[in-house]
Parts: structure tokens; sequence; C-alpha cells
């Protein structure tokens, strides 16, 4: 580690101890975050954020160092403040995947704030695999609790001039900046609190495909489940733009745009295809208007979901009067990025009034 880092992490961590609020990066998104066991600089996130007390945090832990002897003994012992039970499920999960973008589940343990769950009885956990929020962690040795680096509700940053551009009035916000995020979309939650296999709680960049190749372990879905914890970014209206976000069906883009058009022929629209339709549509796309903007994109998952917050922030910045993306395919792969642009779309948009996608 250089000296300018490690200077930033002196300055980071002193901050923490302080009770004030350091943005954080990860690998999925900058987080907004706090000492864990501090209600007043917990407080402090809600208060910047404009998020709803009930909405609970994500605690952010320390990962055991490298060539530990036992290391699931070590997350038991840096779990242990947090939590009152860990299954063995949980724990062949935190082995495999941790530290990374898989933040669980457990009941919680008498010392965590209410503040930090909304209430709840659970709380949610993960260790951040970003080498910097590692050596913060380290130092600090307590839990940092974090959600995304933005105004509630909002497109989350995934660099530091992401969170600048949130935050423009709070100079005193300390940035720790560890470059672009790698996977650039919120870790996959699982609910390991209770009885029986995990549950999928929000999509991610670790599928149930993968946890069972992996692990073996059946992950089922928590849809129609009575009573399951609240967990970040799963309110309807969420990760959203300020520009009208509007998913379209792949398959019939010419008339769609018609339609627009025959609405409103000076709208000016950012039109996101995929590059075989493109390629497909180009000669025809030509007689639309010069005010629309056409944006070719890799039918990628993985890297979709890397540019995703990038690509909605720029198109966001453009002036545009509508942004048209094409609806994912409905495959396990694709349920993260097409559960993010759900929601941005139904919260994108100037007014309080919520559009329906078309």
């Amino acid at each position: 580690m250089d000296e300018l880092h490690s200077l930033l992490l002196d300055r980071a961590l002193n901050t923490i101890r302080a009770g004030q609020l350091v943005a954080i990066p990860t690998e999925t998104v900058y987080g907004l975050g706090a000492d864990a066991s501090n209600r007043d600089a917990v407080q402090k996130i809600y208060q910047l954020k404009g998020r709803p007390a009930n909405h609970p945090l994500i605690i952010h832990v320390q990962a055991p160092l490298e060539g530990s002897k036992d290391t699931e003994k070590d997350w038991l012992t840096v779990l242990d403040p947090w939590t009152r039970h860990i299954s063995e499920t949980a724990l062949t999960l935190i082995t495999h995947f941790w530290p990374g973008p898989l933040t669980l589940v457990f009941e919680k343990s008498k010392l965590v704030l209410d503040c930090v769950t909304g209430g709840q009885s659970t709380v949610a956990i993960r260790s951040p695999a970003h080498l910097l929020t590692q050596e913060l962690l380290r130092r600090f040795g307590g839990g940092i609790a974090a959600p995304s680096a933005n105004r509630y509700g909002r497109i989350s940053p995934t660099s530091a001039a992401d969170v600048e551009t949130e935050f423009p009035n709070n100079p005193d916000l300390l940035i720790l900046d560890g470059g672009p995020c790698e996977h650039g979309i919120e870790s996959t939650i699982l609910d390991v609190s209770g009885e029986g296999p995990p549950k999928l709680l929000r999509p991610g960049s670790i599928s149930p495909s993968m946890i069972k190749a992996s692990t073996g372990i059946d992950v089922v879905s928590s849809s129609g489940t009575a009573n399951q914890p609240r967990v970040s970014g799963t309110h309807l209206a969420h990760y959203a733009p300020h520009t009208a976000l509007y998913l379209y069906s792949e398959s019939d883009i010419a008339s769609q745009l018609s339609g627009f058009m025959n609405q409103e022929p000076k709208l000016r629209l950012a039109v996101i295809l995929w590059e075989h339709e493109h390629s497909h549509h180009q000669e025809e796309l030509k007689a639309y208007s010069q005010n629309i903007t056409f944006i070719a994109i890799a039918m990628d998952p993985a890297l979709l979901a890397k540019q995703l917050y990038r690509l909605l922030r720029d198109l966001d910045q453009g002036q545009y009067q509508g942004i048209l993306i094409p609806s994912p395919p409905k495959t396990e792969a694709w349920d993260a990025v097409r559960d993010r642009l759900q929601r941005a779309s139904f919260g994108s948009g100037p007014s309080s009034n919520n559009h329906v996608s078309s």
C-alpha cells in the first residue's frame, strides 16, 4: 500500500472513530459508512441520505487474515458481537463467498442497535472484497454500517466522483477513493435467520445456481414468504434517475418509437439497444428524429451490471426527456439487472408521480 492510501486510511479511521461519516469503496457500490455501534453516527447516515428510519442498513465486517489456521473459528469470532446464531449453512456460505458481494441476514445480538436494523430482530452483514475497505475495517476493529452513498432512492455510486455529485454541499464528507467498483451492482442478500434453506431477498452478482454449484446449498425464493426481513434496496422505487426511464420489449422497438414520436415529435430521447438489435435495425432507425440518440450495449449480464449505474448517470446528465432501455431476458443470469431496472423505471422521472413503464 502506498503512502497516500495509508494517510487516507488514517484519516478515514479517525473520522469513523469520531462518529462522522466516510464514503467507502467496495466491489459492489460505494457505501456511506459509520461506526455501527455509535447511534448518533448511524443517525447521520439516515439524515444525509434522506433514508426512512425503518429501512435497515448492512454492517460491513473485516475478513480473517490470510493464512489463518482456523478460518471458520475466525469468522465466528468476527460475527459474535452482531449475531445470536450462525448455522452450518451460513458458515458454509461465508467460507465460500466472503469476502465478496454476498450479504447474509442473521438473528441479531442484543448489542446491535435498532437504528441499524430498522427495528427488526434481524441484522444484515457482509464482508466486502475491497482491499482499502478491508484495511480500514482491520484498523477500526469493529463493524461499519453502510448503505449506498447516494440520496435515498437514486442511482447508486460506482466511483468517488459519483459520491461527490450526490453530496455537493457536504465538503466535509470524507471520500475514500478506491477507484471504480468491480461489480457495479449491489450484493446478493440471503436470509439465513430462520429454519430451512437460505431465502433470496435481493438478487446480485452471486446467483442461486452459483451457490448451488459451489456449495450444494439450494437457495429458495422469498416470494410470498410471510414476515420476511426488510432489507436494503427492495422498495418498489429505487436506483432511479431523475429522467423518466422506460423498459421496452426488444421485439418491436420500431413501433414503440413511432408511438413516442406520434405523441411528442420533439421529445429528446436516449434509446439503448442490444448490439445485435442495433445492427439489425440500423437502416430502419435512421428515419427517426435527430432528437433521438441510439446507444448499443452488449447483451452480457455481468458487463451490463458493471456499467449500468454509470450509463444511467451519464444519460441522466444528458438533458434527455426520456431513456428507453430493453427489458432484460427473464433468466436467472439477468435477475439482478432486471430487478434494478424495474425499480429504477418505477421511481424515475422529475416529479414525485412515478410513471408506469411502457
